[in-house]
């Protein structure tokens, strides 16, 4: 990423804080990790590490646009995909959690990891998020590989 986008991907994901200076020096000078809404600018699905990552893998492949942001939570084992606000909540399956509207996520900023986060794609300032239908489709192409595999690793 180049300087520019890094700058935008800060101001982009900074919008969603009610104090986005506030924010800033907390990725800067505090903890490095702040609280942002859910629900206004996108929704957060988490999903199993296993499975955040092998669907990542799906999602990034030569002729498709580079997928949305992504975060990685390793001392909780979870993926985090940032998608459009969905007011129904209608992401439903085993170990998915979906936070939108109400809900409180906790980000490093787009630079650098902090602490136990980190992202996986950072945001680039332009608005792009994950589709929900081509991540659906990337979910369950990878809890199908997940369950083929699953015997063979004896899990």
């Amino acid at each position: 990423m180049t300087n520019t986008m890094w700058v935008r991907g800060v101001e982009w994901l900074a919008a969603a804080a009610a104090d986005p200076r506030a924010c800033k020096r907390e990725w800067d000078h505090g903890e490095g990790v702040a609280l942002l809404e859910a629900g206004r600018f996108w929704d957060v699905l988490s999903v199993p590490e296993r499975l955040g990552l092998l669907t990542l893998d799906l999602l990034w492949r030569p002729g498709l646009p580079v997928p949305g942001p992504t975060l990685v939570d390793t001392a909780a084992g979870r993926v985090g995909f940032l998608l459009p606000p969905d007011p129904s909540g209608g992401w439903v399956g085993s170990g998915l959690r979906c936070a939108s509207r109400g809900s409180w996520v906790a980000v490093p900023p787009p630079y650098r990891p902090a602490r136990y986060l980190e992202w996986l794609v950072p945001p680039d300032g332009s608005g792009t998020l994950h589709g929900p239908g081509a991540l659906e489709d990337a979910l369950q192409q990878a809890n199908g590989t997940l369950a083929v595999l699953a015997p063979l690793c004896g899990r």
